[in-house]
């Protein structure tokens, strides 16, 4: 079992309550995060309990082997093995767009500074970051959002740049910086 100390949300870092349990430990008190093929094996000793579950899938994972268990999980957490590994930003779209997917959603593993706004663009409720120069960085309160983007994302309205239909300017959280 491993536990992040505290996960990046909001333009901060907040505690961690949930404990990630590898397969075969046992499961601790409390929300847990378990891995796809734990889930698979024992969906319903899980389900019995009556407790807060959430899965981690792996980049390779199938999403639509979990897709009828959706509603019972508070939260899902993508894992990035590595930075540059963009297949959990699909994911993350499909889960919320074509899913409907309205639990936690959190991105865990090797993220960047630059990559943190387009986490929350897709998405992504928590970062549990593994990158030490990044948990830095946002420890000392570098700016994470961006001021102009080209893709639509999930915020609830951009506006257009006079003269260049094709770029957006997205309303900012409070967090933001920018």
């Amino acid at each position: 079992m491993s536990r992040h100390v505290d996960v990046f949300a909001k333009g901060r870092f907040v505690a961690d309550r949930w404990n990630l349990v590898a397969d075969g430990d046992p499961l601790p008190e409390g929300p847990v995060l378990i891995s796809f093929a734990r889930w698979k094996a024992s969906a319903a000793d899980f389900l019995e309990k009556n407790r807060p579950v959430g899965l981690v899938l792996e980049p390779s994972d199938p999403l639509d082997d979990v897709v009828a268990d959706l509603p019972r999980l508070a939260a899902i957490a993508i894992r990035f093995p590595v930075f540059a590994d963009g297949r959990g930003y699909s994911l993350a779209r499909l889960l919320r767009d074509r899913h409907g997917y309205t639990g936690e959603l959190r991105a865990i593993g090797d993220i960047l500074i630059d990559q943190v706004a387009h986490f929350f663009r897709v998405g992504f409720d928590t970062l549990a970051i593994d990158h030490a120069p990044t948990r830095a960085r946002l420890l000392a309160g570098a700016p994470v959002c961006l001021p102009l983007h080209y893709q639509p994302a999930l915020e609830p309205v951009t506006a257009p740049v006079p003269g260049r239909s094709w770029l957006r300017v997205p309303y900012r959280d409070a967090w933001c910086g920018v």
